[in-house]
C-alpha cells in the first residue's frame, strides 16, 4: 500500500523540458524519522521535478531530480528552508552528481 502523501491522482506525463537537468544527491546527517523524503517529496512536486528519494540502510538518504535546471537550483534551497523549520533537521549534501536525464518519467516517488 502507498503512502498517504504517494496516494496524489496521477496526470500523463508532461514533455521532459529540452534543457532539463538530473542530479544524483546523497544527504547525510539527521535525515531519518525526521520527515526527510516526505518534504523532498512534497517540494520536488511543487517545483514539478521528476525523479525519487529513498532511505539508505547507512542512515543517509539518496535523490535524484529533475526538471528544468532553475528548479533543480530551487529545491535545495527549498529543502534546506523546510527542514530547518522547527529544527527538524541538520544536513549536508555528501555527493552531488549530474547524470543521464530520464526522458518521460512522470513523477517524484518516494521509494522504499
Amino acid at each position: 500500500m502507498s503512502p498517504f502523501w504517494n496516494r496524489e491522482r496521477r496526470t500523463e506525463a508532461a514533455p521532459t523540458p529540452e534543457n532539463a537537468k538530473r542530479l544524483h544527491v546523497r544527504f547525510v546527517g539527521r535525515v531519518q524519522g525526521v520527515g526527510f523524503r516526505w518534504t523532498a517529496s512534497m517540494v520536488a512536486r511543487r517545483l514539478s521535478l521528476t525523479g525519487w528519494v529513498r532511505n539508505e540502510l547507512d542512515g543517509s538518504v539518496t535523490a535524484e531530480v529533475q526538471g528544468e535546471p532553475e528548479h533543480v537550483g530551487a529545491f535545495f534551497s527549498q529543502m534546506l528552508e523546510e527542514m530547518s523549520r522547527g529544527g527538524r533537521t541538520s544536513y549536508t549534501i555528501d555527493e552531488r552528481d549530474e547524470v543521464p536525464v530520464v526522458r518521460g518519467e512522470g513523477e517524484f516517488e518516494v521509494r522504499y
